[in-house]
């Protein structure tokens, strides 16, 4: 009787080893295999103000080329920390050549370069569990936000999506939500950080500055800037199941809003797009990735593209 006690003792102990990890992984996300998509701007990067910082002619472009590298690394490295097994980084700025991903670890994809569909999110699917926007910023309709703009600062002056001017930011949680990813983290200044609580809710949020003008900002370090985004991934992923895709249902409407009245007379000779005043244009998509496809082209094309 008291070798069957033992023995019945000695299995439920057992049991209770190997359930161990089971319910670690039912219970906290680090423990789970994590798809992570991360979308790299620039704007919203510490330390950002003017173009000096954003393309190959400014005189601080390649310090903070790396700098935005250190970020995009610091979520990398939190993510994985914290569960993720796949990480794919969408280069989202300018030319799409910014990121120094040799820099990245080896099993990292990196996407560059235009022109390619779905714009900043190009890449994403249904098989992602969640999206991280990294150095992003304000709309080109906030009154404050630094190096506010929406895909265009020399060319647009607003973007809505069913009749709500929209930032970058929305835009890509949009065609996250289409494939039912949600985004967890964006950070950028805090002009950034207002505009979007009211549309996205309660995401993690890292402000890398607060904006004091369109040129001007109160920036942390970079170094700084990394451990606050690493912080924010980790807290992003231990409540994952928190976030829900941010989803527009279709059919949608796009309006965009041009400074000058040479495109959008031109754009309305097309019979899929109607002119709403001098500067804008209407255009009805069946979802997100349609109208991605349809800004892609107005933001991209030029009868002089070659080869």
């Amino acid at each position: 009787m008291r070798q069957t006690l033992i023995k019945v003792i000695a299995f439920f102990v057992f049991i209770g080893i190997i359930s161990i990890p089971f319910i670690s992984s039912l219970t906290n996300p680090s423990a789970q295999d994590l798809k992570i998509y991360i979308s790299v701007d620039m704007e919203g990067i510490a330390g950002v103000v003017t173009g000096d910082q954003l393309g190959p002619g400014g005189f601080e472009y390649e310090r903070f080329r790396r700098f935005a590298t250190n970020e995009v690394n610091a979520a990398i490295h939190a993510a994985k920390e914290a569960g993720a097994t796949e990480i794919l980084v969408s280069d989202s700025h300018g030319n799409g050549e910014n990121l120094l991903f040799d820099q990245f670890p080896s099993d990292v994809r990196t996407i560059r370069s235009w022109p390619r569909r779905l714009g900043q999110m190009s890449g994403i699917d249904e098989t992602f569990d969640a999206a991280i926007l990294i150095g992003y910023h304000a709309s080109t309709t906030n009154l404050r936000g630094t190096r506010a703009h929406t895909f265009s600062s020399g060319k647009l002056t607003g973007v809505a999506l069913n009749g709500t001017m929209v930032s970058e930011s929305v835009w890509s949680a949009a065609i996250a939500g289409h494939f039912n990813v949600p985004v967890i983290l964006i950070s950028g200044d805090d002009a950034l950080h207002e505009e979007i609580v009211p549309v996205l809710g309660d995401i993690e949020y890292a402000e890398t500055q607060k904006s004091l003008s369109f040129h001007s900002a109160n920036a942390m370090t970079p170094e700084a800037s990394c451990k606050l985004i690493a912080s924010k991934v980790k807290a992003a992923l231990a409540r994952i199941d928190d976030f829900k895709p941010y989803r527009i249902i279709g059919p949608i409407t796009l309006e965009v809003s041009f400074k000058n009245y040479r495109p959008v007379q031109v754009l309305s000779y097309l019979s899929i797009v109607e002119r709403i005043d001098s500067h804008t244009i209407r255009f009805v998509g069946k979802d997100m990735t349609e109208i991605s496809d349809f800004r892609v082209f107005l933001t991209s094309y030029s009868f002089d593209l070659e080869p």
